[in-house]
């Protein structure tokens, strides 16, 4: 097995990237980059701590976040399951990597900058969903934006509907549950109640 174990192999193997690859990248929000931006109602966020790294989907209706400047965009913590793995993650280290998806586009929009919470009344009101505000914000400034090229879309097929899996070929977090919890928790009453718990707790 041949290992690279340094930058002088790695640069030996790909070589250097060409101008397409360097010239898009910014440190600021293009109007190209901020139609992409609002465009995209998921993101993949990506963040490190002492635990490790973590890596949470995000989505919201509409956009996925909040443009406020050329260089600032504010994410909304959801409704989730309360793990807080990214917010513990923020609070003690700020930097942060975000892979925007845009439904039937090849083309993905990445951003890294550092990021903080905030618990502001009214700011967490502005993002308030049927009466529901989140418990906190996600204050991102942006130092790098780029959009990636479409070869992983195309390759994956992600969006061709005649390569959607069926749901019933998987097995559903009621069974996930169950196997990891000895039938503690889970199951087929848990994959029952969801659609409706969901429905309540969506904001």
């Amino acid at each position: 097995m041949t290992i690279i174990t340094t930058i002088e192999q790695l640069e030996a193997l790909y070589g250097q990237p060409g101008e397409t690859s360097t010239v898009k990248e910014a440190d600021w929000l293009t109007p190209q980059y901020r139609t992409l931006m609002e465009a995209s109602p998921f993101v993949a966020l990506a963040t490190a701590g002492p635990e490790g790294l973590d890596c949470s989907p995000r989505g919201d209706a509409g956009q996925a976040v909040r443009i406020v400047d050329d260089r600032t965009v504010m994410m909304p913590d959801r409704r989730g399951n309360n793990r807080c793995d990214s917010l513990r993650n923020i609070v003690r280290d700020e930097r942060v990597a975000l892979l925007f998806l845009i439904p039937g586009s090849g083309t993905t929009l990445r951003l890294n900058g550092t990021a903080h919470l905030s618990a502001d009344p009214d700011l967490l009101a502005s993002f308030a969903v049927k009466g529901q505000a989140p418990r906190s914000v996600i204050v991102i400034a942006l130092e790098r934006v780029y959009f990636q090229c479409a070869r992983a879309i195309v390759r994956s097929e992600l969006w061709n509907p005649e390569r959607h899996v069926d749901p019933v070929s998987l097995p559903t977090p009621g069974d996930i549950l169950a196997a990891m919890s000895q039938a503690r928790v889970g199951g087929r009453a848990y994959d029952e109640e969801w659609p409706e718990r969901a429905a309540k707790t969506m904001w």
